[in-house]
């Protein structure tokens, strides 16, 4: 005998159905509450008093893909209270089954919600369309803005950091829960009064993990004197080898002088070299200019009053920094490199069959690409002497791998760059001690590397940290890092191009802390 459907199979609990009407495009339910009274919305107190009858129609989750609607027959109630100033009240539900005034239940209207926090508003609009649920944008994005910001727990440690409304022209701040893993609050910019207004009045916090830059470290400091603050682990990895590609700039003339390299044979190059070549030379002259002039004893300003170049390219200058030749750039095939490393040592030697073998597991380049690698590989093999030196960030890889993974011409390279710049070599020695310091986390190494940077090539870098000893420290010894900050970073930029870039804060904000609660 087939059991008969339960109200619950059909409608929120607590309703009751009075009848079906299934005939037309939506399916219809009258319905009304199983409970003989109401409470009083300004007393509390119950009410059993019947004044009138009213209909509502109410959404409701679809039933075998057929949009639905509830036919609610509420009830007006006369409150008996003699001190209560309401006389006639509307029925009030449970939250669980409708608010005060909706026009969907609450089981709908938590659908369309976690729909506008995955989709946004005109994709999840689609979407709820193809579900027999239809809502449009607007509504969408009304519900995720209605329920705001979900609350939080107070947060003790905490991760900083700042983020692109719009690269190189605007910036916010994201705030980020390390202990609970889940951002908790956006600001609409990266000023340090801003973060620092928001410190203030979380003075709970006691870790400030954030970047190395100066705004964040001054606003936790007169925010949160107590709190103690511990730089990135990622940042400073990134810093220590850029320290080291600088020093490698600073010392390309000993370098090209040491591989043979001082003269270079416009004839053995490429057109595009050959152009790249042609702009060195240029440079050179007004180089030559620049630093006659700082021997002169001119400072920087008066350098640049006269030659008309900006105060980066004087600086840079007189740093050594502008003295590469070729530059350098990614290509297609740098994530192919080890594959190609490895099928070359093994043999194989027609660049048209790795191509080919590389298109089988997806690669998306030409045939050119792969055809002039192999050339390059069986020049370089041959170590027929140099004709043109690399750029500063080769070297600085070649100087940082393992030897086994160097080809012939370049272990010739890196051994006589090691043998006539030994300072380069100091410089490397002592930024691949800063990382293992970092990894092995060895803090009380710290004071001892500092001493022996402060005497090499990457002294820049050792007085930058001295200025944030404290937030260093912590960062080789503590485990809190901005890494899950710079994670959080990443879904926020997600959300952002989902929405096309034009979400106010308060929804990106919205649909970023709410859809990781």
């Amino acid at each position: 005998m087939p059991r008969r459907l339960r109200n619950g199979a059909l409608v929120p609990a607590g309703l009751v159905v009075e009848q079906v009407d299934n005939a037309g495009a939506v399916m219809e339910i009258a319905v009304r509450s199983a409970k003989p009274y109401s409470r009083c919305p300004s007393c509390d107190v119950k009410a059993a008093a019947v004044h009138s009858h009213y209909s509502r129609r109410l959404g409701d989750l679809p039933l075998a893909g057929r949009s639905v609607r509830l036919v609610l027959n509420a009830r007006r109630f006369r409150c008996r209270t003699a001190n209560c100033a309401r006389r006639i009240f509307a029925e009030r539900f449970d939250t669980e089954v409708v608010e005060p005034w909706a026009r969907r239940t609450s089981r709908l209207g938590l659908l369309v919600f976690h729909l506008g926090l995955a989709l946004g508003g005109r994709p999840g609009a689609r979407f709820a369309n193809r579900l027999m649920a239809p809502v449009s944008k607007d509504t969408l994005l009304r519900s995720i803005r209605r329920r705001g910001r979900p609350e939080h727990a107070a947060p003790t440690v905490v991760g900083i950091d700042d983020w692109a409304w719009r690269r190189n022209q605007r910036y916010g701040t994201i705030i980020c829960d390390l202990e609970r893993r889940r951002p908790i609050r956006l600001l609409p910019d990266r000023e340090p009064a801003t973060a620092r207004g928001w410190l203030v009045g979380q003075q709970q916090i006691e870790v400030v993990a954030r970047d190395r830059g100066g705004g964040y470290a001054l606003a936790a400091a007169q925010a949160l004197p107590h709190a103690q603050q511990v730089a990135d682990r990622w940042h400073l990895m990134e810093n220590a080898s850029h320290a080291f590609l600088d020093a490698v700039r600073c010392s390309m003339r000993e370098i090209r002088t040491a591989i043979g390299t001082t003269i270079v044979n416009p004839d053995l190059l490429t057109a595009a070299e050959r152009l790249q070549y042609e702009g060195y030379l240029r440079r050179q002259e007004n180089n030559e200019i620049i630093l006659k002039q700082a021997k002169s004893g001119l400072g920087i300003k008066e350098i640049v009053r006269r030659t008309g170049r900006s105060r980066g390219y004087v600086r840079a200058v007189l740093r050594g920094q502008r003295t590469d030749i070729f530059r350098t750039r990614e290509n297609s095939l740098e994530a192919w490199l080890p594959w190609l490393d490895a099928e070359w040592a093994g043999g194989q030697r027609n660049a048209a069959q790795l191509w080919r073998q590389m298109r089988q597991q997806g690669f998306g380049g030409s045939l050119r690409v792969v055809t002039e690698w192999a050339t390059r590989k069986r020049r370089a093999e041959k170590a027929e002497g140099l004709h043109r030196v690399p750029s500063a960030r080769t070297i600085a890889r070649l100087m940082m791998v393992e030897r086994e993974a160097l080809s012939r011409a370049e272990t010739i390279t890196v051994a006589a760059i090691e043998e006539s710049v030994p300072e380069l070599v100091e410089a490397r020695d002592i930024t691949d001690a800063f990382h293992v310091m970092l990894r092995k986390k060895a803090a009380s190494s710290l004071d001892a590397w500092l001493e022996r940077a402060r005497q090499s090539l990457v002294n820049s870098f050792a007085r930058g940290m001295t200025k944030d000893i404290d937030a260093v420290r912590a960062a080789i010894a503590s485990n809190w890092s901005n890494g899950q900050t710079e994670g959080q970073i990443t879904k926020l930029k997600l959300v952002k191009r989902q929405m096309y870039g034009r979400a106010k804060l308060d929804l990106l904000e919205a649909r970023l802390i709410a859809a990781a609660t």
